[in-house]
Formats: structure tokens, sequence, C-alpha cells
């Protein structure tokens, strides 16, 4: 999650899958609030499927809109969302998150990921006793690396699902245009009608193609815009395959929810106060 709007106020850690889990999962992070407040966060739509795994009191999320006291949101599995997502908490949430890539998430929760896209779903509905007890013995856990030990040989052993190769690449082949190759040629490449594609690829990674590679091409003009691209926004916008900076613009302000310049804006504040914490955390 992207850290919250106080510095000094919570603790994040990290871990890289280890070579067991790679291509699974993206990684595991530790997080816990230290003080007690209004915390509010907003995430543009991500490519990862997160898996949260919470101890503490629980955060209120919604899908493209401020959440109210009925969005209380325990530990839960997330699927992808075209649009951004809506945290707040009270300075007492803490919990482990796993992000799944998304054929990673087919290999662990299997044919459920249809229907995580676009919802919350309790983390004992979609894992059953096994997730539930997962939470109990993580919460008796003080150290975050025997908390990512654990999580880590529970992923490897449920990861029993395996992709159909012609999904696993079409979701390769996207993601190495950035999203730029059409989807009727993808489906011809394999050999399949645009329709099975889109049926297919919508079972085994809870969206259609079309907004994956949208979303793929979004992450692209923000990977550009991090770098600092001296061409400024119509030069992201021509390098990542968007028409124009106006095609940019509205782009961002359905998957981000605000405009680029805002949210370059506010992930300057937040790695600013990301780096202090961790600096804190190090010291």
């Amino acid at each position: 999650m992207s850290g919250p709007a106080a510095p000094f106020a919570f603790e994040i850690i990290r871990r890289a899958p280890s070579q067991r889990i790679a291509g699974l999962i993206t990684g595991m992070t530790g997080y816990r609030e230290t003080a007690r407040g209004r915390f509010v966060q907003r995430e543009a739509a991500g490519l990862v499927v997160p898996l949260i795994i919470s101890f503490g009191t629980p955060f209120l999320i919604a899908l493209g809109r401020e959440p109210d006291a009925a969005d209380r949101q325990p530990s839960f599995a997330a699927g992808l969302y075209a649009g951004p997502v809506h945290i707040e908490s009270d300075g007492g949430a803490e919990c482990v998150q796993v992000d799944f890539t998304p054929l990673g998430a087919y290999r662990f929760f299997g044919g459920a990921v249809v229907d995580l896209a676009a919802r919350m779903v309790d983390i004992g509905d979609v894992l059953g006793r096994e997730g539930r007890e997962l939470r109990d013995r993580l919460g008796a856990i003080a150290r975050w690396q025997d908390r990512f030990d654990l999580v880590e040989d529970f992923v490897a052993g449920r990861a029993s699902h395996r992709p159909s190769p012609e999904i696993a690449f079409a979701y390769g082949r996207l993601a190495r245009s950035t999203g730029g190759v059409r989807i009727a040629a993808l489906a011809r490449e394999i050999g399949w009608s645009r329709k099975h594609l889109v049926d297919r690829f919508r079972t085994e990674i809870g969206l259609a193609p079309k907004p994956v590679a949208r979303m793929m091409r979004f992450h692209e003009a923000c990977r550009l815009a991090r770098r600092g691209a001296a061409s400024g926004w119509a030069g992201i916008a021509a390098e990542s395959g968007y028409a124009d900076q106006a095609h940019l613009v509205r782009e961002f302000s359905t998957l981000a929810g605000e405009p680029p310049t805002a949210w370059a804006h506010r992930l300057a504040l937040t790695d600013s106060r990301l780096l202090r914490s961790l600096d804190a955390l190090d010291a």
C-alpha cells in the first residue's frame, strides 16, 4: 500500500519473492501504523492481485469512490480493477500484503480469480479454513521475517493450478508490448477467435484483455513519469502509446482518480514520507 498522509506514523517492511515463488508474487509487504489518527490513501489501478492479512483495525476500502462505515475490510483478497482504490484507516492498522502477479493469482486462487475481479472477498470465503488459520497464526507471530516465511510456505504449498499456455502467452505478449498489441491480432497469433480469447482471458486473469492492456499502458506512463522523462507529459503520452496528451489525462482521471500532475505531486509527497519512515526504521 502507498504511505498515509502523516510522516513517521507507519512502518513498512518489504521482502522480494524467493526463487521458489518467483513469478507467483511480486513481493510481500509488512505494514503497521504507529500513531492514532485518520489515514487516507488512494491507489491507482494496479496490475497485482493483493491478499491482505490483517491483525489490526480493519481498513475502510471502496473501489472508485470514498469509503464509508459499511466498507470495513478485515483480511481479504482483491482482484484486478480498472480504477482507483480509496483507503482509510484509524492509525491502528497492521497487515501483511502479498501481491500476486495476474498469472500467479490464477496459480494460487484457481478459477476464483474471476470472482475476485473488481471485488474484495473475505479471506475465509476465498481460502476457507486454511485462510482463517493462516490469519490466526500470523497474528501470533511477532517478527516480520517469520511472518514472511510462513506466508511464503503457504503460497508455495497452494500454487497448484496452471494457466493455459495460450493465456500465459497472451498475457506475456500484452506485457511485452505494454498493452500495444491489438486483441484481434493476438487472437490470430494464438489461433483462437477473438471472443474465445476474451472469454478465456477473463476466466484466468479476471478481466478481459482490453482493460488489462489499458492498465499496462497506464503503468508504462507511470514508469516514465517516475523516471523523470525530460519530454514532459506530452512526450510520456507519445512514448506510452496514447493518441495525445489529452488522451493520457483522461486515462489518469479514470485509472488513478486524478490528473497526471496531481498524481505526480501526491506520489512525490508519499515517496519522501516513505523514505523518511524507512530511514527511521534503519536508524
